[in-house]
């Protein structure tokens, strides 16, 4: 299956940089990163589907935990594996830099942070969120595609 081509420019590759550190800060910080920071980042700032943002993120946690559902998301066409390496980079400094800032905060004060970012994504979600999300298109349907 061919995936569907994505232009990394210097902009987007900063862009994905970025994203990784965010999501390694957080990671470190408050033990989450991959679907929270990654896959809302890869949507809203580069324009994924659901399904291409969900898998590029799987696949920064490839090996060994995620290979199983990494592969049928490739095999759908939806993982970007050049974004994965910028990403991995990024998330990689960020994870060492948000473990250093938690352990040098108080438990209660990370906790916080943690609860108040979840609520604040999951606000963006459900009430802010405008364009419709793309759609699975079924056998027959992609057979009829010009």
């Amino acid at each position: 299956m061919k995936l569907k081509s994505k232009h990394m420019d210097a902009q987007t590759i900063l862009i994905l940089v970025f994203t990784g550190i965010l999501a390694g800060t957080l990671g470190g910080l408050v033990g989450i990163g991959g679907g929270i920071i990654i896959v809302p980042a890869l949507i809203y700032f580069l324009g994924f589907s659901q399904w291409d943002a969900q898998g590029t993120s799987l696949a920064l946690l490839m090996f060994p935990v995620g290979i199983l559902g990494v592969m049928q998301y490739y095999k759908q066409g939806h993982v970007h594996f050049g974004y994965v390496a910028f990403i991995a980079v990024g998330f990689l400094l960020g994870g060492y830099l948000g473990s250093k800032i938690s352990l040098s905060i108080p438990q209660e004060q990370v906790k916080r942070f943690f609860a108040v970012f979840m609520i604040l994504i999951a606000l963006k979600m459900l009430f802010f969120d405008s364009k419709p999300l793309p759609t699975r298109a079924t056998a027959e349907q992609k057979e009829n595609l010009p």
